[in-house]
């Protein structure tokens, strides 16, 4: 069957796509078999460096489920503060006032354009030096403050993009209707333009999660994958197993937040579709002929 945007194969490109095929598969397998063999040369596939994390309940309540709720807080506090400022300086981006506009495009250029993980380091040192915050909380206050800054910034220009990919002729009708400039947002633009945004939204909200382990690295911030260390060393060395569980534990988490999302954004868009019935031509001419609608022919004429 061929298309417009697609051509069937031929004998020989099926040939030659089977061939592809079977050489990508048997690379994948000998790359299988050598990690396999390097992991087994190493005693890294032995059951005693597995065993705690199944029949050893201290793996998870002394390290793996305390740094996972620091994750999850980091995260949540992040997510809950980087939208509503993101949406805030992305609107603001769109401003016919300047002295709107220009601040808000500084704002946003200027933490975009700075990594993730200095800011978290300004923060710490600012919060160490300007507040009276326990150098205990400090790192969960400097993780949540780098995050915020950057991602709020990223998801502004997500929210501008969003809403200036959406046709002219929507702001325009509106404005021709006579609402305001914040009821045309509000009611038309947003709305509208939230179902094209979710995908990149959930996407920076997975970077939001993961981003979370920078903290661990330079801030002692007592995150999921900075409780590899301790737990490796209090089992015997048992890293690639201790690293093995807290990447599956990342994968549900941010598995379970792009599900969430698809799921929202497909009920977004079933309730844009429209409900209504479709009336053939000669119901609504007969409806108009006795006067149901508009009050008739002639309440139309004497308008």
């Amino acid at each position: 069957m061929t298309s417009v945007l697609y051509d069937a194969p031929g004998p020989r490109a099926k040939q030659r796509n089977i061939l592809y095929s079977i050489a990508f598969l048997a690379a994948l397998a000998a790359g299988v078999y050598w990690l396999y063999r390097k992991l087994d040369e190493k005693q890294q596939l032995e059951w005693v460096k597995w065993k705690p994390f199944f029949t050893d309940a201290r793996a998870w309540e002394t390290y793996i489920w305390p740094g996972l709720e620091n994750t999850l807080t980091a995260a949540a506090f992040a997510m809950l503060l980087a939208l509503p400022l993101g949406a805030f300086f992305g609107i603001s981006r769109l401003s016919d006032h300047s002295w709107v506009r220009l601040p808000a495009g500084t704002v946003v250029e200027l933490f975009r354009a700075i990594p993730v993980l200095i800011l978290m380091l300004f923060a710490d040192a600012a919060y160490s030096e300007f507040t009276d915050i326990s150098s205990d909380d400090r790192p969960l206050y400097a993780v949540i403050t780098g995050l915020v800054l950057y991602n709020a910034s990223v998801l502004a220009e997500i929210v501008r993009a969003g809403i200036l990919s959406l046709p002219k002729g929507q702001g325009e009708a509106a404005m021709a209707i006579g609402l305001r400039k914040g009821q045309i947002m509000r009611s038309v633009l947003l709305p509208q333009s939230i179902t094209a945004m979710l995908p990149a939204i959930v996407s920076q909200l997975v970077v939001i999660v993961k981003d979370t382990a920078l903290g661990g690295a330079l801030l002692n911030f007592p995150e999921l994958l900075a409780s590899v260390r301790p737990m490796s060393a209090a089992y015997g060395a048992n890293t690639i197993a201790s690293f093995t569980v807290v990447a599956i534990i990342f994968v549900a988490i941010n598995f379970a937040l792009t599900t969430f999302a698809s799921w929202l954004e497909g009920r977004l868009r079933r309730g844009k579709k429209s409900t209504g019935a479709v009336l053939p031509p000669a119901a609504v001419s007969g409806t108009l002929s006795t006067g149901e609608v508009g009050g008739g022919v002639d309440g139309i004429k004497g308008v």
